[in-house]
């Protein structure tokens, strides 16, 4: 038994003793242990009404003092109450130095609740996004930043892509967003970043890129021409000059089909998205078709499997060159006796997906996510041999893009590829549209 305890047991025998003395005193028992029993309750309830005026103003309140079993109580809670401010002291330290940490980010961040209401915000983030701290803390961000596309973003909850939109304070400077969910209430960590100078540097190179691309694309069809004229010279010049001539004009074609892509992929990038329309879809994978068996002239199996009652809205060209640069590929890097299976079908998840299989050499797991970039090859040697410009995955990937369109890359090295063009359900047409369009 411990200290407080004896003392509370000392109390009550002392009381027994007290109340037997004053039963004896006026010869009635009863009455004496009805008298002692109210005073012992009118203490315990005295104790009772200070603990609930500490707890009712608890900061301002010093918790009482007492002995016995009260006491230990009282012990308890102080205990408890050092315990709970150490922690507060803790918790108030580890806040102030998020906040200092997230203030000292060169990019903006905004911490926001399970109702996306602000309850931080650093400086960067007031300077892009036009907050104003602490005035604006508790409001939905929604309500503050009203770009459309910002508030599609966060409705919409998928964030494994950075959005870029204009600033709303000033309209020439770019931000690109990024959300990072976290916590077990659905809070989030909303960062900015100023990408005006990369979208500046991108918008030069693309300006670059299609001023170069136009100015080539006349001296090379002069030059094309001259070499032409040379090739089908019969005289001693083109005699003696046959070989420097053929390998010339390979170079020449080559070029030209560079700067062709390089034009093709300009437009893509600048040029803004033509209105959709229903496409048909079998009959221009049917073409395709037939120009890979006039290209692979029997070298390959070439096999097809089309839904013919599947259609999409988009742009019939940039379609015909996306699906066409992957069976072509497919071709060129095919062995001899090979396989290419063409499908085009609707998959379980609603979504329209064109795919292009081969039994060709495979690709290495590291080189799958750079394909898509601008003259990146595999085999530079095999692929400038067979004529390629590399450019032809990433005409793929923007004119997918310009449909909300993904490109699946799936390849094991020495066991063929597998590339596979995804399509949204909202880009599936019905195909009296197209009859209603014609």
């Amino acid at each position: 038994m411990n200290e407080s305890w004896k003392i509370e047991a000392w109390r009550i025998l002392i009381f027994i003793v007290v109340i037997l003395l004053l039963g004896t005193g006026i010869n009635n028992y009863t009455l004496a242990a009805l008298i002692g029993a109210l005073i012992y309750l009118a203490w315990h309830l005295y104790s009772l009404a200070r603990l609930n005026r500490w707890l009712t103003e608890y900061q301002a309140a010093e918790i009482p003092e007492s002995t016995g079993i009260w006491g230990r109580v009282y012990d308890r809670l102080r205990g408890v109450t050092r315990h709970h401010q150490h922690e507060m002291a803790d918790l108030h330290r580890g806040l102030d130095r998020y906040r200092q940490i997230t203030k000292a980010l060169p990019e903006g961040a905004v911490t926001l609740g399970p109702n996306d209401e602000i309850e931080l915000i650093n400086e960067a983030a007031t300077s892009l996004l036009g907050l104003k701290d602490p005035q604006d803390l508790g409001s939905p961000i929604t309500n503050l930043v009203r770009d459309p596309q910002f508030v599609d973003y966060m409705r919409d909850g998928k964030f494994s892509e950075a959005l870029e939109i204009p600033s709303p304070v000033n309209h020439s400077v770019r931000m690109s967003i990024r959300v990072v969910p976290y916590g077990d209430v659905n809070q989030k960590l909303l960062l900015v970043d100023d990408v005006s100078r990369v979208h500046k540097l991108d918008e030069i190179r693309r300006d670059f890129v299609a001023n170069v691309s136009h100015e080539m694309k006349s001296p090379l069809t002069v030059i094309k021409g001259y070499v032409e004229s040379m090739r089908d010279d019969t005289g001693e010049f083109g005699l003696k000059w046959k070989k420097a001539i053929f390998q010339v004009d390979q170079q020449t074609d080559r070029m030209c089909r560079v700067v062709e892509d390089l034009l093709q992929l300009s437009n893509l990038e600048t040029n803004p998205a033509e209105k959709p329309t229903p496409v048909d879809m079998p009959s221009l994978i049917r073409s395709v078709h037939a120009e890979a068996l006039e290209l692979s002239n029997s070298r390959h199996d070439i096999a097809l499997d089309i839904d013919e009652t599947l259609f999409l809205t988009g742009n019939f060209n940039q379609l015909y060159s996306a699906l066409s640069n992957l069976v072509f590929n497919a071709i060129q890097y095919t062995p001899k006796r090979g396989q290419i299976r063409i499908a085009w079908h609707l998959g379980r998840d609603n979504h329209a997906k064109f795919s292009v299989s081969d039994t060709g050499p495979g690709i290495e797991h590291q080189h799958l996510p750079r394909l898509t970039e601008r003259f990146y090859r595999v085999d530079t040697a095999r692929s400038r041999e067979l004529g390629g410009t590399g450019l032809g995955l990433a005409i793929v990937k923007h004119v997918l893009l310009r449909h909300e369109a993904s490109l699946s890359i799936d390849s094991e090295f020495g066991n063929g590829s597998t590339f596979t063009c995804v399509f949204p359900p909202q880009r599936i047409a019905d195909k009296n549209a197209l009859k209603s369009s014609a």
